[in-house]
């Protein structure tokens, strides 16, 4: 009766082992409710909005170089808006601020980088600077932060343009033992760290406000309970295998015993 439990109990533990390896694809499926020919409305107007601590590449152009020339951070700026020179971007301050070669301190948060073009050149036109300038603002670093179970990176955003989808494919995409039902985004909100769980297996993603990301989101994604689960069995592999062999061996010796005290009673 022994031998007969210990065999049961084997059984039982590989069968559970085996059971951990299996996934769904109910679980995994990207947008699984989403029809051929189906039409989402999409945010096209989406523009990244400046935030403290954004880097800013600001170019003044013209037609005179020379007019330019004094608006523009360590370096020579041609009418085609090429610049030549350090390389060094503003650095948006706490307040929300940067400071402007002669034009001096300007508030820049909230606004988008297209809004602040069209600020600049009214400074400059409105102040007899330049009469007709070209002037181009871009973010320098438009990163979103991708942190998984099996580690993160910076993912580097040259269109300053990310949904969520996006940056999952740029992060190498998730493991099918992610939990997909929440996905974490993190925003720095008016001074606040703002969570919202998305879930890109529903068409539904599209229409939550953090679908599109913005500049310095944080994307986390983290093992459901059943990888946890999976990864406890195997970390007991190797003593199931030490526990299997000791069953075996225990089993042949009660069987050897068992025949030499047969052996002795009929002799």
């Amino acid at each position: 009766m022994k031998i007969q439990r210990i065999i049961r109990t084997s059984v039982f533990l590989s069968l559970a082992i085996m059971a951990a390896s299996c996934v769904t694809t109910r679980k995994i499926v990207y947008l699984q409710d989403m029809e051929h020919g189906t039409q989402i409305e999409l945010e096209d107007r989406f523009e990244a909005v400046i935030a403290p601590y954004d880097e800013l590449d600001v170019i003044v152009a013209a037609n005179d170089s020379e007019l330019a020339r004094p608006f523009n951070l360590y370096g020579n700026t041609t009418a085609s808006g090429a610049t030549r020179g350090s390389g060094i971007a503003y650095l948006v301050d706490q307040y929300g601020n940067i400071e402007l070669p002669v034009i001096g301190e300007l508030h820049v948060a909230g606004l988008t980088r297209l809004q602040l073009q069209d600020k600049i050149r009214n400074i400059l036109v409105e102040n007899d600077y330049v009469a007709n300038p070209f002037v181009m603002v871009r973010f320098r670093d438009y990163k979103i932060f991708f942190l998984g179970a099996n580690g993160g990176k910076a993912i580097n955003i040259t269109n300053e343009r990310c949904t969520l989808l996006e940056a999952l494919a740029l992060s190498g995409d998730m493991s099918i033992y992610t939990n997909r039902s929440k996905v974490v985004v993190m925003r720095e909100v008016d001074g606040k760290m703002v969570t919202r769980f998305l879930d890109p297996r529903s068409s539904k993603v599209f229409q939550d406000p953090f679908f599109m990301l913005q500049q310095n989101d944080f994307v986390i994604t983290r093992n459901t309970r059943y990888r946890n689960f999976q990864q406890s069995y195997s970390q007991a592999g190797t003593i199931f295998s030490i526990f299997s062999t000791i069953t075996s061996t225990a089993s042949l010796v009660m069987l050897i015993q068992s025949y030499i005290k047969n052996y002795q009673n009929n002799h």
